[in-house]
């Protein structure tokens, strides 16, 4: 059980730890930002992926340092919670997009807008059901590597974890989004081959950073 600053009274309900509302916060801005920066293909040395998987690689860091500072069943209330975000970004976003075009607009952004974040309905089904299983699988991954540890090689276990659950999170939204529609077997293995290096490379940094900014938080009484 979380300890609160104080005990609740009316008018002073209990708060949550300073460290875990930052991580909330930051959870429900990189849950909306994964489909935005998702448009955009980069390259990683000889690596090509969409740009997405920065803020959906901070996702699974946040949720890992999550389980481990609070316990996984906050971080499962994330992955849960974090479907409302999520939703509400798309439906959002395809209102806007019904919505008539000011005439006055600056023609390149007017031509650009509905080709950056319009989607097909199977792309969108395919994040929402990817994002679940497969942040769900990191929490439950990097808690059951972890055993009665609390604190034992918190990078490593992040990175395992997110490694194997980036490799689920491409096999769902490549085959719910293009199977029948183009080949993806390629498609496939270098995505997940792009998404397991990155996990590799930047997911112990960040579980790293967030695990020491929440404890810091924390303690700041």
């Amino acid at each position: 059980m979380i300890e609160t600053d104080r005990a609740p009274t009316p008018d002073a309900p209990a708060t949550l730890p300073r460290g875990l509302l930052l991580l909330a916060l930051l959870y429900g801005g990189m849950v909306t930002l994964g489909g935005v920066l998702g448009a955009k293909q980069v390259s990683v040395g000889p690596l090509a992926v969409e740009a997405g998987i920065f803020p959906f690689l901070t996702l699974v860091s946040l949720s890992s340092a999550v389980a481990e500072l609070y316990g996984r069943a906050y971080a499962d209330r994330f992955v849960r919670f974090g479907f409302v975000p999520l939703v509400t970004a798309i439906l959002l976003t395809l209102f806007v997009l019904q919505l008539p075009t000011d005439p006055n607009m600056y023609p390149p952004a007017k031509e650009a807008f509905p080709v950056i974040l319009g989607q097909s309905w199977r792309m969108m089904a395919a994040g929402i059901l990817a994002y679940g299983t497969s942040v769900t699988l990191n929490v439950l991954i990097f808690a059951r590597l972890g055993g009665s540890g609390a604190g034992r090689l918190v990078a490593v276990r992040g990175a395992i974890a997110s490694a194997l659950s980036q490799i689920v999170d491409t096999l769902i939204f490549i085959t719910v989004s293009f199977y029948g529609v183009r080949p993806i077997g390629d498609l496939i293995v270098g995505q997940a081959l792009a998404k397991v290096v990155l996990s590799i490379v930047l997911v112990p940094v960040l579980i790293s950073l967030f695990v020491a900014l929440g404890r810091k938080l924390d303690a700041a009484r």
